[in-house]
C-alpha cells in the first residue's frame, strides 16, 4: 500500500481523498493555485505545494508542475479527483514513465473510451447496444449529411474528446446541419484541442442510466449498481439518484451485465462508469464510458456501503477486488442535490464572491461534500458547483423528505446560490413521482422558477 498520495484536484474532490486516505493512514499532499491558498483541502493534507497561477492551465492542469510536486515529496502516486486530468491519458502515461502510479485506468484505456467514436467502434464489435449511428468519426459535413438522411432527423452531433455538453448540438432538419457541425467542431476544439465529430440518432425524451465499474488489475469486473442522472440543465446533472425510481430489478440485472461486458472490452481498470440512454420503450443503448470517479458517486456509496475511493487506491496498489458481484447489496434509496454558485433567475449566472455566513445540514440520513467554510472565498476561475447534499433512506419516499429537510437547513450567505432551485425541483409533482427525463428542466424552466 502507498505511503503518501498527491492529490491533482481541488476543492470537494480534493478533501473527498483527503479523507479516505487518512483513515487508510495514508499521508496526502495536496496541490494549489496561488487563488487556493487558502482553500480547507490545503490546510487539511499533511502537505501542500503551490503549482501555479489561478487558471487552470497554469496549475491544476500543469502536467510538469504536478509531476515535479511529487517527485519533491515523495508522494507514490496520484488521484486525479474528477475534471482536470483525470481523464488525460497523455498525464497517465507520463506518470507511468516517472514510476509514479496514475489512480486510474491506464492510458491506453482512457484512450480507447474517453474518444467517444473509437468507444462506438469498440462497442460495435463487442455487440454492445448502442444508438444508430457512425461508426467513427465523421470525415466532413457531406458525409454528415448523407449519414442523417440514412438514420433520420432528428440527430445529435458529439465532439470525439467531448463531455460536459461542450460540442454537441442537436440537428431536427437538414439545413441546420451545415452550421452546427461547424460550430461543434470548432468547440471542440477551443475545449479539447480536437474538433473530430461523430454523430448518434437523437433519442428524444430519454432516461440518462449509468452504472459504476469498479475493475481490478486481474480481469475481475463488477458493477454496484445504477444512478439515475437524468435530471439534468444543458447536459450538465443538476439531481442524481440511487437506485433509478423507474428500473425494474430485471432491467437492473440486464443493464449491468451489458456494462461488465462493455467495461471488459478493454480490460478496465480502477473506477469507471459505464453510461447509458433509455427510450420510451425501455430500450437502453450505450453511450460512454467515463474512466474516473463520478461526482455522483457517494450516492452508489450510500446504498452499498463500499467506499469507492478506497477501493480505488486498494486496486490501483496491486490488490485484489475483495468485492464480488453477488456480494453487492442495494439497499436504500440516495439521492444528491448539486449547489452551485450561480443565480439561476439571471440565466444561472456565476456568483463567485466571500461566503459571509454558512449553515450545513445535519441529522440522520444527511451528508454533505463540501469546501467550503464561513469566510471563504469562492472563486470566479472555476466550475461553480460548491457543494453535494446527499440524503438516504429506506424507500424513495424517505430519501426525498430528508432531502426537502436539508436543502431547507442550509443557509449560504454572501452569493448567489441553487438551493431554492433545488427545493423547486423536488418538489414538482413529476419528481416525486419519479416521472421525468433529460428534457424536464428545459421544458419546464419558467414554471419551476415561478414557483420560488
Amino acid at each position: 500500500m502507498f505511503t503518501k498520495i498527491l492529490i491533482a484536484n481541488r476543492g470537494e474532490i480534493a478533501l473527498r481523498v483527503i479523507r479516505a486516505c487518512k483513515e487508510m493512514n495514508i499521508r496526502t499532499v495536496a496541490i494549489y493555485s496561488t487563488i487556493d491558498k487558502d482553500s480547507l483541502h490545503v490546510s487539511l493534507a499533511d502537505e501542500a505545494i503551490c503549482v501555479g497561477g489561478p487558471s487552470p492551465k497554469d496549475s491544476y492542469l500543469n502536467i510538469e508542475n504536478i509531476i515535479s510536486a511529487t517527485v519533491a515529496t515523495g508522494a507514490e502516486a496520484i488521484h486525479p479527483g474528477f475534471g482536470f486530468l483525470s481523464e488525460n491519458a497523455k498525464f497517465a502515461r507520463i506518470c507511468k514513465e516517472c514510476n509514479i502510479t496514475f489512480i486510474g485506468p491506464t492510458a491506453e484505456m482512457i484512450e480507447n473510451m474517453g474518444d467517444k467514436a473509437k468507444a462506438r467502434e469498440l462497442m460495435i464489435r463487442a455487440k454492445v447496444p448502442i444508438v444508430p449511428g457512425s461508426a467513427g468519426v465523421l470525415d466532413d459535413v457531406k458525409n454528415a449529411k448523407i449519414l442523417a438522411q440514412k438514420i433520420g432527423y432528428p440527430v445529435m452531433l458529439k465532439a470525439s474528446a467531448g463531455g460536459g455538453g461542450r460540442g454537441m448540438r442537436i440537428v431536427f432538419k437538414e439545413d441546420d446541419l451545415e452550421n452546427a457541425f461547424l460550430s461543434a467542431s470548432k468547440e471542440a476544439l477551443i475545449a479539447f484541442g480536437d474538433d473530430s465529430m461523430y454523430m448518434e440518432k437523437y433519442i428524444q425524451n430519454p432516461r440518462h442510466i449509468e452504472f459504476q465499474i469498479l475493475g481490478d488489475k486481474y480481469g475481475n469486473i463488477i458493477h454496484l449498481g445504477e444512478r439515475d442522472c437524468s435530471m439534468q440543465r444543458r447536459h450538465q446533472k443538476v439531481i442524481e439518484e440511487a437506485p433509478s425510481p423507474f428500473i425494474s430489478k430485471q432491467m437492473r440485472s440486464n443493464m449491468g451485465k451489458i456494462a461488465i461486458k462493455a467495461a471488459s472490452t478493454v480490460n478496465y481498470e480502477n473506477a469507471g462508469t459505464v453510461e447509458f440512454i433509455v427510450d420510451k420503450d425501455n430500450n437502453y443503448y450505450f453511450i460512454e464510458m467515463n474512466t474516473r470517479i463520478q461526482v455522483e458517486h457517494p450516492v452508489t456509496e450510500l446504498i452499498t456501503g463500499y467506499d469507492l475511493i478506497k477501493e480505488q487506491i486498494k486496486i490501483a496498489s496491486g490488490e485484489k477486488l475483495g468485492i464480488a458481484q453477488k456480494d453487492v447489496d442495494i439497499s436504500g434509496v440516495a439521492i444528491e442535490c448539486r449547489i452551485n454558485a450561480e443565480n439561476p433567475n439571471k440565466n444561472f449566472k456565476p456568483s463567485p464572491g466571500k461566503i459571509t455566513g454558512l449553515n450545513f445540514p445535519g441529522g440522520r440520513g444527511v451528508r454533505v461534500d463540501s469546501c467550503m467554510y464561513s469566510g471563504y472565498v469562492i472563486p470566479p476561475t472555476y466550475d461553480s458547483m460548491i457543494a453535494k447534499i446527499i440524503t438516504t433512506g429506506k424507500n424513495r419516499k424517505e430519501a426525498l423528505d430528508v432531502m426537502k429537510r436539508a436543502l431547507s437547513e442550509t443557509v449560504i450567505e454572501g452569493i448567489d446560490n441553487n438551493i431554492e432551485f433545488q427545493l423547486d425541483l423536488i418538489h414538482t409533482d413529476e419528481f416525486e413521482k419519479g416521472n421525468f427525463d433529460t428534457t424536464f428542466i428545459e421544458k419546464n424552466l419558467t414554471t419551476i422558477l415561478r414557483r420560488g
